[in-house]
């Protein structure tokens, strides 16, 4: 079961590695013959959102995902260091 943050406002996000698993989902799906916005439709997702998502983590794996949250906290800590 994938389990959904809350924003402050309660609407609901995906972890980012949530998403890429449902973008390779999807790939699978359109992969064995399904239409891709059945594909879409089948992991609760809207056209809109597929296609953001898609243009942002596009080809990524999990390691470069855990790759890219591991350089944006070193680039936090570095700039929180640096305003002091």
């Amino acid at each position: 079961m994938i389990r959904k943050r809350r924003t402050k406002d309660g609407n609901k996000r995906h972890k980012p590695e949530e998403i890429v698993a449902k973008l390779r989902q999807v790939e699978v799906l359109i992969g064995q013959g399904m239409a891709r916005i059945d594909a879409i439709r089948r992991i609760s997702i809207t056209g809109q959102t597929y296609y953001r998502w898609r243009k942002h983590y596009g080809g990524m794996g999990t390691d470069q995902l855990k790759e890219l949250s591991a350089f944006r906290r070193i680039m936090s800590a570095f700039a929180q260091q640096s305003q002091t």
